[in-house]
């Protein structure tokens, strides 16, 4: 194969956001609850076409707003590559996935241009783990590594953690495409179930034009682990614990179902919990008043379900259940008036899904 056609999605968390790295702290302390979650990929995402090259990393992308940056050459070399990787930066992303791969799989270099994005970057929706996912599928099927999906996303993942951002696993499951997948997280060990809805569900996916320091919110969290912070850190630690896995498991129910209203009254309810017990712990990120304000805006009721944050919540996405294809439509014209971003997402029955 010389030349591959590659398009990864990103990933909305529908439910279960921070149990990645809650339930990874189970392999320091087993009595730390499992963690949970059920995400779906985005429609928006990235599109690339990547070939071979005999010795460098050589990435070239068109940005959302169509900048163009690159193309940006890096030598396939380990130690070139870690240095770029750790050094942070837009390129870190792919430099991490290529110096994984290489030290674990006869390879060389990559030509990538990823010539489309329409999937907003740095809003929760997992653009680097997308880019990630990419990098890793490129190497997988140019050089026939016989990966499964779970292996391309222990490859992007681990490129990612050698970056100075500090993921958790379940932004890597945009692997899955479409097809929604519900997650458990124990110590390392990771498990995926897919799951497939028997209606469309039409959703809305917004950017709120606003803004949150990620790396503050998951700091002051992760604070409260494995046992501290005090009441705040025990509400923590509650939310991310059996309050979760009930959210999350009826949430896979409903969603198998195709029980929009159910999904959407599940969100909101998952809002109230996260508003009442994680909240507290990082106020000045998590109080997100504009987020709280479109979620509670009247003028969009007559066309949700319900709705609640996106990825580490704050001020950056907000994610709501349409009542339907007319009604999703409507709700983005009224999100635009209010001057947020929309995005449509559709969850399709396994027969319609539109996995890459």
């Amino acid at each position: 194969m010389d030349i591959v056609d590659i398009f990864v999605p990103g990933r909305l968390c529908l439910f279960g956001e921070h149990s990645d790295w809650a339930g990874g702290y189970r392999r320091i302390d087993s009595s730390i609850p499992m963690g949970y979650c059920l995400i779906v990929g985005t429609n928006q995402g990235i599109y690339a076409r990547a070939k071979k090259h005999n010795s460098k990393l050589i990435v070239k992308t068109t940005l959302p707003d169509g900048k163009v940056l690159g193309p940006h050459e890096i030598e396939m070399d380990p130690k070139k590559l870690l240095e770029v990787a750790q050094a942070g930066g837009f390129y870190s992303y792919s430099a991490g996935v290529a110096y994984h791969t290489m030290c674990h799989y006869n390879v060389r270099g990559l030509e990538i241009e990823s010539y489309k994005m329409d999937l907003p970057i740095r809003k929760g929706l997992s653009s680097s783990a997308a880019n990630n996912v990419l990098v890793a599928r490129a190497f997988n099927q140019l050089y026939d590594l016989k990966l499964t999906k779970r292996g391309e996303m222990e490859i992007a993942y681990q490129g990612e953690i050698l970056t100075p951002s500090r993921c958790g696993r379940m932004d890597q499951a945009c692997a899955y495409g479409n097809v929604p997948v519900f997650l458990t997280f124990d110590g390392e060990r990771m498990d995926v179930d897919e799951v497939y809805p028997r209606e469309t569900i039409y959703m809305v996916v917004a950017d709120l034009r606003a803004g949150k320091n990620t790396q503050k919110i998951l700091a002051d969290l992760n604070a409260c682990y494995p046992k501290s912070g005090g009441k705040i850190g025990e509400d923590v630690r509650y939310y991310l614990g059996p309050v979760n896995k009930d959210i999350v498991t009826r949430a896979r129910d409903v969603l198998g179902n195709g029980d929009a209203a159910q999904i959407g009254a599940l969100m909101s309810e998952s809002q109230r919990f996260f508003d009442m017990f994680i909240a507290p712990a990082c106020p000045e990120e998590l109080l997100s008043p504009k987020l709280h304000f479109v979620l509670t805006n009247p003028e969009l009721t007559d066309y949700i379900y319900g709705g609640k944050g996106v990825g580490s919540q704050g001020d950056g996405c907000v994610q709501f259940v349409a009542r339907g294809q007319a009604e999703q439509k409507k709700l983005i014209k009224k999100l635009k008036e209010l001057e947020m971003d929309p995005y449509p997402l559709m969850i399709y029955p396994v027969k319609d899904s539109v996995a890459q």
